[in-house]
């Protein structure tokens, strides 16, 4: 329950929900829930990102899938939309194969999921206080979606956050943070909801998983994370992200503190 819980605040805001899963796990004496169980966990939030979106999905699934096979239909804003969110879920599709025993293994390190929430907090807070923050989505191009793909992919390291790896890069590219944030959170349906079957399958015959315990926490993810959702896009239509950048900080450093004097190992 605490870690769906955790997995429901956390998977929207940019402050990554693997690096909570893990940290939570440390500080409470728990053994490490694993890659597997955050990536099965993940699915609830995506349900409620489903949810949240459904109607500018559906728009964007009908659009995109005449374009298939209506030449004059490509032209379509909605239709190019479906096209960015599948060429930009390419780059994760792929790191995700070719680093997946690092991922599972030496990737899940305390001093790196500290590292990584420092660094990439400064770099959200930079480019939220620098960046010109006026494209939105009449300006996305192929281009730019595979650099959006390339932002989502660095998630693949604990402690990087997905929408905030993705969030930062949409506002170095000088996307307004409503639109960044919304793309991708639609940008991580198709990664989030592959990587978590693809777990659940490799999982399912292994007799030390506690599936009832899994899906427990599946389901609060997804409660608690359309709340999250629902409650992150109003945010950002008038607030900045240097909350986020603060809160990033601290929970890095106090990390290495708690490592550096013992009262949580690695």
């Amino acid at each position: 329950m605490i870690l769906g819980i955790s997995q429901g605040l956390t998977e929207f805001l940019p402050i990554s929900s693997s690096a909570h899963t893990l940290i939570i796990a440390k500080l409470a004496g728990w053994p490490d829930p694993g890659a597997a169980f955050t990536a099965v966990t993940q699915i609830g939030t995506e349900i409620a990102v489903i949810i949240y979106f459904w109607q500018d999905l559906k728009r964007i699934g009908k659009a995109w899938f005449k374009s298939i096979f209506e030449k004059s239909a490509r032209s379509n804003p909605d239709a190019k939309m479906g096209w960015y969110v599948l060429i930009g879920s390419i780059p994760i599709a792929i790191l995700g194969l070719v680093f997946k025993a690092q991922i599972v293994t030496t990737a899940r390190n305390l001093y790196l999921v500290a590292f990584t929430l420092i660094a990439m907090g400064l770099l959200l807070g930079f480019f939220d206080r620098y960046s010109k923050r006026t494209y939105d989505a009449t300006n996305l191009k192929y281009k730019h979606a595979i650099y959006f793909g390339l932002g989502q992919a660095l998630a693949l390291i604990p402690g990087v956050s997905r929408s905030g790896a993705t969030i930062t890069t949409g506002l170095a590219l000088g996307y307004k943070r409503d639109f960044a944030a919304q793309y991708s959170f639609m940008l991580a349906i198709p990664a989030v909801l592959g990587s978590g079957l693809v777990e659940a399958r490799d999982i399912s015959s292994d007799k030390f998983v506690n599936w009832p315990a899994t899906l427990v926490a599946t389901i609060i993810s997804f409660a608690v994370g359309y709340l999250a959702i629902s409650t992150f896009m109003n945010y950002l239509k008038t607030k900045s992200f240097r909350p986020f950048v603060i809160y990033r900080v601290a929970l890095g450093s106090l990390v290495l503190v708690l490592l550096a004097t013992g009262i949580i190992s690695n």
